[in-house]
């Protein structure tokens, strides 16, 4: 590996990392209400428990704060890199993608900003992996809406939903022969990884039957986020 694609590399991975750690649910709660998720409900910095805490509205400012956050690195670093720079990896082109997804979730998940206590990954993780690999992920997104229909459980969903991405990040690689397909499953692995062992407090009330189920009508008292 060349110096210049290390240094992007390290880059990338950097600038993807603290723009990771802009934390949607903290920010936007701390603009809208002048108050920290992070001491009410479930006290994570999620999604899920903005929901529970704060309703829709803000639910869905969230949403798209995580959405956008992911889509962005990913974006950005492809075209910095790959096109403006002309700097490629092992022939293929969606590899500094998979470089940027990994550290915006790590950074999401870990925020150098909040004491590397953030939300559990889910939103950006899947934002990030859909505009990498749209079959995998809209399958893992399949299986999430389904279990979560089925069940109310956010957290079984996501952590089935993590998964499915990362199996068939491996499958359709090899089936399409993707270049790169196994370091870049890899790294997809990863992602899923952080997001189910940060749901390890929600395995172990799924094993103990008093895990919460999703409600919208009802603020307060999540455990999912």
């Amino acid at each position: 590996m060349s110096a210049s694609q290390i240094l992007a590399m390290i880059v990338v991975a950097v600038a993807s990392y603290l723009f990771g750690s802009l934390n949607s649910a903290i920010v936007v709660c701390s603009i809208a209400k002048h108050d920290d998720i992070r001491k009410y409900g479930s006290k994570n910095a999620g999604l899920t428990n903005v929901l529970r805490v704060y309703g829709k509205g803000l639910a869905l400012v969230t949403l798209l704060c995580d959405l956008f956050k992911g889509v962005v690195a990913v974006v950005a670093s492809r075209i910095i890199v790959g096109s403006v720079l002309g700097i490629e990896y092992f022939s293929d082109r969606f590899f500094i993608g998979y470089v940027a997804g990994l550290f915006v979730v790590l950074g999401h998940v870990f925020p150098l900003f909040y004491g590397f206590k953030g939300g559990k990954g889910v939103l950006t993780s899947c934002a990030t992996m859909l505009v990498l690999d749209p079959l995998s992920m809209s399958l893992a997104l399949l299986v999430f809406i389904i279990v979560v229909a089925l069940t109310k459980y956010v957290s079984l969903g996501s952590i089935l939903g993590a998964v499915v991405n990362a199996v068939m990040t491996f499958v359709f690689g090899a089936v399409f022969g993707t270049e790169g397909f196994l370091i870049n499953g890899i790294i997809a692995t990863l992602v899923s990884a952080i997001v189910i062992i940060k749901h390890k407090a929600n395995i172990i009330r799924l094993v103990n039957g008093n895990e919460n189920k999703l409600s919208f009508n009802t603020k307060g008292g999540g455990n999912n986020g």
